[in-house]
């Protein structure tokens, strides 16, 4: 497959223009789409640059067919993609809930716009719930959440690795500023920085007689039986929490003697690290943690965080009305901490609005 990227080049891109190179730079061979604001750019680029490096690209009659197809074609053996937003989220439940059943590594991309339904077209942190713990039935998937353009380019590049390693679903969750605007990275061969590409392999079709040769594929998305599905839930369920400690990542910043501790994911993140910043140069002393794995979330490692800093009070910051707080809540339950909330469901949230609600917390 011909190199995307020689050695490290530095560019001033949008978060879906690094979305679509950040693709083709980790051996993506198709992307299978529908058009939904504010995800279309990943899909426009990638039809512009797919045909220079011998890739391909579907676009599907709705978003429902685009995540089949890409069940379809993991199963072939295939590193497929999709990616979508809002809506388009929704509809590809049904298909996200098939590759948890049947462990298909499917890896998609969600740009984050407003809701409920068409909403804005804009930019929102609502569809945290859904990317998490979409679909019905007790499914298991892996979604990263991105701040920057650069952890785009770096997380997508990840995802295809995470999602044939484990066999399952992966999501790199994005938003629509981070979707439209421009910012500078460093765009890289991932091999040439030592990160090896997980090869994918056929799920069906393979080669030997069954009963002879080798066992049969039993790839399966529904049961006859419930003993059967009781199963193979326990069975997914003690593989996921196996490898949850290889794969959860967070970051954190001056938590060792921190009063109040700021929580944020994605993009109201990069407020969270300036307003901590501006905080502790006012004699405030705030500290910052951020799950970049929401599922698994780095429960464990919150809770070490609030032990550490003996802090009495939180501060939980989010562009939606509380998914993200009732995710923290489920993971630090019996913690006895004082948790504030800073909703603003569909708005920015930028460090002076972290700053004020701080100050009015400790005040």
């Amino acid at each position: 497959m011909q190199k995307v990227v020689e050695n490290t080049k530095k560019a001033f891109l949008t978060g879906n223009e690094a979305a679509a190179w950040a693709a083709l730079a980790a051996g993506a061979e198709i992307m299978f789409g529908y058009p939904i604001t504010p995800q279309n750019e990943i899909m426009h680029y990638w039809t512009r640059l797919a045909p220079k490096y011998g890739r391909n690209f579907l676009q599907t009659e709705d978003e429902i067919s685009a995540g089949f197809t890409v069940c379809g074609a993991v199963q072939a053996g295939k590193k497929a993609f999709t990616a979508t937003a809002g809506p388009g989220n929704t509809l590809m439940q049904e298909p996200f809930s098939m590759a948890e059943a049947m462990r298909l590594p499917l890896v998609a991309i969600i740009q984050q716009r407003g809701g409920p339904s068409s909403g804005t077209v804009i930019y929102s942190q609502q569809e945290v719930t859904l990317t998490t713990f979409g679909g019905n039935g007790e499914g298991h998937r892996i979604v990263y959440s991105t701040s920057s353009h650069q952890e785009i380019y770096d997380y997508i590049i990840k995802a295809f690795n995470t999602a044939w390693k484990y066999r399952f679903p992966t999501f790199v969750l994005g938003d629509g500023y981070q979707a439209k605007m421009r910012e500078p990275l460093e765009m890289y061969d991932p091999e040439e920085r030592g990160i090896e590409l997980v090869k994918t392999f056929p799920l069906v079709g393979l080669e030997g007689k069954i009963g002879e040769e080798r066992e049969p594929q039993h790839l399966c998305n529904i049961y006859s039986m419930e003993e059967e599905l009781y199963e193979v839930v326990m069975k997914f369920a003690a593989e996921y929490e196996a490898i949850s400690p290889e794969v959860v990542e967070y970051e954190e910043k001056e938590c060792e003697d921190a009063e109040i501790l700021i929580l944020a994911h994605g993009v109201v993140s990069r407020a969270a690290d300036d307003a901590v910043k501006a905080l502790r140069a006012q004699g405030i002393k705030a500290g910052y943690f951020r799950p970049i794995t929401l599922r698994p979330f780095p429960g464990k490692q919150l809770r070490e965080a609030i032990a550490k800093s003996g802090a009495k009070k939180m501060l939980i910051a989010e562009s939606a009305y509380g998914q993200f707080d009732r995710l923290v809540k489920q993971e630090i339950y019996g913690e006895t901490i004082q948790i504030n909330n800073l909703f603003m469901p569909g708005v920015g949230i930028i460090d002076t609005d972290i700053i004020s609600k701080v100050k009015s917390i400790i005040d």
